[in-house]
């Protein structure tokens, strides 16, 4: 049995654009009908993406277990890790987490109850109490969850910032690294950027992040200009309502896509020879450059588009030279006669 994603480019108000499918032509119902309950909740299509090929995934395994979605226990979700870290190449631990996710949002949906732990079913033939009862779902959960390994990502130095923003030719590139690289927008952020979402008379600009939250974002002036110049000296005309275009090529006219994008950036890595220089790491060196500045958290975590201030706290770290400054900044300030030691 073949499996597959299929995109709809007009699928029905009630459907989602991502169907999962076998042998390219019937649809799966248990799949499809949970992700057409999250597209009515209003998931983005970006995160319906993620769904159908976790799905995907869970199905591929399903079928290679012989096992069908009723049978599945928590117990048996460590079979379908083992299957996951055993798939070359491996997948990363938060991709894994997320499909465990999926899996237990999957189970909800169609049984409406949590996914029972196996010693459950043996629970008739024993007079002691399951320990997977009622409020300890939650806690199993956490104890299946791949630990995420921690790196610190350094941010970019003010001259790999220079020499990767020399490389740049045209006003389209030099938009879309402003736009990470002064207010920190994710890449999804930036090709999904729409004309009507400029506000250049009044400085700021509407972006829709994560779960189609929306925030209003000041803008530089150095990035209005350039903005500008691409509209009026090389956005293509076009129907299309996306600011960011393919500028060349059979697809000029086109909206910018995730895969342009990369294309984009391992051009000018190659030519800049700033080879850690990618999107995440523009939005990152933002807000390190931010926490420099002495901007305060909250104020950080709404430019930035968190949910919560913790993960602003997580993303934005000290790197080791910020770190060595520091240090000697306080060791001046402990050794100064007008700084006494306070005990």
């Amino acid at each position: 049995m073949g499996l597959s994603v299929l995109f709809k480019t007009l699928p029905s108000l009630s459907q989602s654009p991502y169907q999962l499918v076998k042998d390219r032509e019937y649809g799966v119902d248990w799949a499809n009908d949970f992700l057409d309950a999250q597209h009515m909740r209003g998931l983005s299509t970006c995160s319906l993406r993620a769904y159908a090929y976790d799905l995907l995934n869970l199905a591929q395994w399903l079928c290679a277990a012989s096992l069908k979605l009723a049978d599945l226990t928590q117990a048996k979700l460590l079979d379908y890790i083992r299957f996951q870290m055993n798939h070359d190449p491996r997948p990363a631990a938060q991709t894994i987490n997320h499909r465990i996710s999926v899996a237990y949002g999957l189970y909800r949906f169609h049984h409406g109850r949590e996914m029972p732990h196996q010693a459950i079913a043996q629970e008739s033939g024993n007079s002691r109490p399951s320990p997977f009862r009622r409020g300890r779902t939650r806690r199993v959960f956490q104890m299946l969850r791949v630990k995420i390994p921690r790196h610190l990502v350094i941010p970019l130095t003010a001259a790999e910032v220079a020499a990767f923003w020399s490389s740049l030719r045209t006003f389209r590139d030099l938009s879309l690294v402003a736009l990470m690289l002064f207010n920190g927008l994710r890449s999804r952020e930036a090709l999904s950027l729409k004309i009507e979402d400029l506000r250049l008379a009044q400085k700021e600009m509407l972006v829709r992040g994560k779960g189609n939250r929306q925030r209003l974002l000041p803008l530089d002036p150095q990035t209005i200009k350039v903005i500008e110049n691409y509209l009026r000296l090389e956005r293509p005309l076009s129907n299309s309502p996306f600011l960011f275009l393919v500028l060349k090529g059979p697809n000029r006219g086109s909206p910018l896509t995730p895969a342009g994008l990369r294309t984009i950036f391992r051009h000018h890595r190659r030519r800049s020879l700033i080879t850690h220089a990618n999107p995440h790491r523009f939005r990152h060196t933002f807000g390190a450059d931010m926490v420099r500045a002495g901007i305060s958290l909250p104020a950080l975590m709404r430019l930035m588009g968190h949910s919560h201030i913790h993960t602003t706290m997580l993303y934005v770290q000290l790197s080791p030279q910020d770190v060595w400054c520091e240090f000697h900044r306080a060791v001046r300030n402990r050794s100064h006669p007008e700084h006494p030691e306070v005990l």
